[in-house]
């Protein structure tokens, strides 16, 4: 097989990865995620509709959560999306 061919191969095989669909991770997956990267559990959501999308609803996340996050999605082919909530706690 010459390079142009095993170039032309490598180009496809990449090509028909970007397309598949990421598997819906269970709440219990996501829940260990989570408190493995110091959060809380419920933190993390992936998207029902936007399977790629892994929401990460905290107020403060530390950096060194975010990059936790951050590669747990990459290396599940996800796209981490930071939420910062504030949750004031009001008295009336």
């Amino acid at each position: 097989m010459n390079k142009c061919a095993i170039g032309l191969t490598v180009l496809c095989i990449l090509s028909l990865s970007a397309c598949v669909t990421p598997q819906m991770h269970t709440e219990a997956q996501l829940n260990s995620v989570a408190t493995g990267c110091g959060m809380a559990l419920g933190e993390l959501i992936q998207d029902e509709e936007q399977k790629k999308l892994l929401l990460t609803i905290r107020q403060s996340a530390t950096p060194e959560q975010r990059a936790c996050v951050a590669k747990w999605a990459r290396r599940n082919g996800l796209k981490p999306v930071f939420v910062n909530m504030n949750f004031s706690e009001s008295g009336s």
